[in-house]
């Protein structure tokens, strides 16, 4: 029997989407008072779940299937002319894996970024109830990852390490530091980790055609993405076909 055979699913109810505006959405969730393990979660990343918090989930949306997961196949992965500038840029920092535990430097950062950044969203206003539920929530496989300038906190990653590949969570930066593009070069640094890891690839969570938010998931190529059951590699970005098609009317 496999271990996922153990887990328990559930199927929330109905209810606005966060993303596509006039769509219902639910979500197939793991049994959150089952502790997943590393090995039963990255088989369920490999059938596009995706964790936030004690919550492992996967959308199930009856009428609507645009949340697409995507993955970069980090050996075959070539930066772009604009990534590699963003490499240089960023050359002068300094990069750590911490462990998963609070630290007020790190909460106040995060509060900068939701106040500054995300005012619209579901994470506004930001209190530590929600940082500690959301970002350090202790898995048994997440650490933090600190990218700093001489001692200046300039970014923090929440990354999941598995025997299939890293899966970035979560990236919260510098508000004010808008040249560096910090959350483009968060992806790349774990992508570069990957590749040292030996690991095969970095998960990037969900995609969606037409959201501004998720349009630079598809900037690192090749990407993958999860779909019929199966993950398919794109050199280009990738053009859904029409919503029929998709859902086989």
């Amino acid at each position: 029997m496999h271990a996922i055979q153990a887990l328990r699913f559930y199927v929330s109810t109905a209810h606005p989407c966060s993303y596509l505006p006039g769509q219902q959405a639910s979500t197939l969730f793991v049994d959150p008072q089952h502790a997943v393990d590393a090995e039963q979660y990255a088989y369920l990343s490999e059938l596009g779940f995706r964790r936030s918090g004690r919550h492992i989930y996967r959308p199930h949306c009856k009428s609507c299937q645009a949340c697409i997961p995507l993955r970069v196949p980090v050996e075959r992965f070539r930066p772009s002319r604009q990534q590699r500038r963003i490499l240089q840029r960023n050359q002068d920092l300094n990069v750590r894996w911490v462990p998963l535990r609070w630290q007020d430097e790190h909460y106040a950062l995060y509060a900068r970024y939701i106040e500054q950044r995300h005012r619209d969203g579901d994470m506004y206003p930001p209190s530590p109830e929600q940082f500690r539920g959301f970002l350090l929530e202790d898995s048994g496989f997440s650490q933090l990852i600190e990218f700093r300038l001489t001692g200046r906190l300039l970014a923090v990653a929440l990354c999941d390490q598995l025997e299939n590949g890293l899966s970035a969570v979560y990236t919260f930066f510098d508000p004010d530091e808008n040249a560096r593009s910090l959350g483009r070069f968060a992806v790349l640094w774990q992508i570069q980790e990957a590749q040292q890891l030996g690991l095969p690839a970095v998960y990037l969570g969900y995609w969606i055609e037409g959201c501004r938010k998720m349009s630079y998931k598809c900037e690192y190529r090749p990407f993958e993405l999860y779909l019929e059951q199966h993950w398919h590699c794109f050199d280009e970005r990738y053009t859904p076909p029409e919503q029929d098609a998709v859902h086989g009317i």
